[in-house]
């Protein structure tokens, strides 16, 4: 199963490795997990030494999406609901951590929880998050897809 992203398109914001202003995260599978590290970059503060907020949870939002590829109708989603509940400051520094595991999956949506770690501690938990995600419509993606071939059929893998 292919996580990310290697086709002439990758200008997500959080995955895509050709967007200079991403965050360029790889993700890989570990066990029932979606896991991803994440070296934060002085821009990404909000306060001095304390990640931004917004930033926090692009990174959930991201991994907590891509568990709908471990279910049984493993296909792209897009997010219907985000909450996020930030433990505490995420500092700015120390290479974090982000892991998120599919819930309940019914046949036009999914839930999946994470959380944002340390990546050298998991127990240092920093914020936590809950969320609700849909698969694209077939002509939603037609739509979307029209200029990037390759990303199309990297989507297509999925489809079931």
């Amino acid at each position: 199963m292919e996580l990310n992203d290697t086709t002439d398109y990758q200008g997500c914001f959080v995955c895509g490795q050709r967007n200079p202003f991403g965050l360029h995260l790889v993700f890989r599978r570990e066990e029932e997990s979606i896991v991803a590290d994440f070296q934060p970059r002085e821009e990404h503060q909000g306060f001095p030494g304390v990640i931004h907020g917004g930033i926090v949870a692009a990174l959930l939002d991201e991994a907590l999406g891509r568990t709908s590829l471990l279910g049984n109708n493993q296909e792209w989603t897009m997010t219907g609901r985000l909450e996020v509940r930030y433990r505490r400051y995420v500092p700015f520094g120390p290479l974090l951590r982000v892991r998120a595991r599919l819930g309940t999956e019914r046949r036009r949506m999914m839930q999946a929880a994470g959380a944002l770690t340390l990546a050298d501690d998991e127990s240092v938990i920093l914020a936590e998050a809950q969320g609700t995600f849909l698969p694209l419509a077939p002509q939603v993606v037609d739509t979307l897809m029209q200029d990037f071939p390759g990303l199309r059929n990297f989507m297509n893998n999925y489809d079931t």
